[in-house]
């Protein structure tokens, strides 16, 4: 609600500022409405409702409840997250992973979130259909989901595995 009043405020003001003169017409916020990708943020609205509606149901906690019973450590667990951000788009990833751990089992800026933040931002570069720049370079190049797997998929899972490695090493050391 802040933000449409936000948007209201800003509306009236450009408003006034611009009034009568019709040079300054892409000034003022109806043409600058006209240029948001709405598809875009219906789409991350649905997903957002969507994982916010399995929280909810307590689905989430489940999965959580029974990656903790299942899975030996933290680590393990985020680099888990990553893989599958090969699938899943990673920001409904995270947003369910944050409904399935809140802050009293990891603080704020705790290892894990670091470790989920690295492992799912750069995991969905596992598959070219992880990511939203994966699919963009499918489309605009040509390239087929197979040529990728081949050619790519190994030196992203290799430098994934470093980057875990090098976080956990940086992380062991306490620096």
């Amino acid at each position: 609600m802040g933000m449409l009043l936000g948007l209201g405020v800003l509306w009236m003001l450009t408003d006034a500022i611009h009034s009568g003169e019709s040079d300054r017409l892409r000034l003022k916020v109806p043409r600058a409405l006209s240029r948001i990708d709405t598809q875009g943020v219906l789409f991350f609205t649905g997903i957002l409702l969507s994982v916010s509606s399995l929280e909810a149901a307590g689905l989430l906690r489940e999965v959580a409840s029974y990656l903790d019973a299942h899975v030996p450590n933290i680590e393990l667990i985020a680099t888990a997250i990553g893989a599958v951000s090969a699938i899943i788009d990673n920001v409904p990833l995270v947003a369910a992973t944050m409904g399935m751990y809140d802050l009293s089992s990891f603080p704020r800026d705790s290892e894990f979130w670091q470790l989920v933040a690295y492992c799912a931002g750069t995991g969905g570069s596992l598959l070219i259909i992880g990511s939203a720049a994966g699919v963009a370079f499918m489309g605009m190049e040509k390239v087929d989901f197979f040529w990728y797997l081949r050619k790519v998929s190994g030196f992203a899972l290799a430098g994934y595995a470093a980057g875990i490695a090098g976080y956990l090493a940086v992380h062991s050391l306490n620096i």
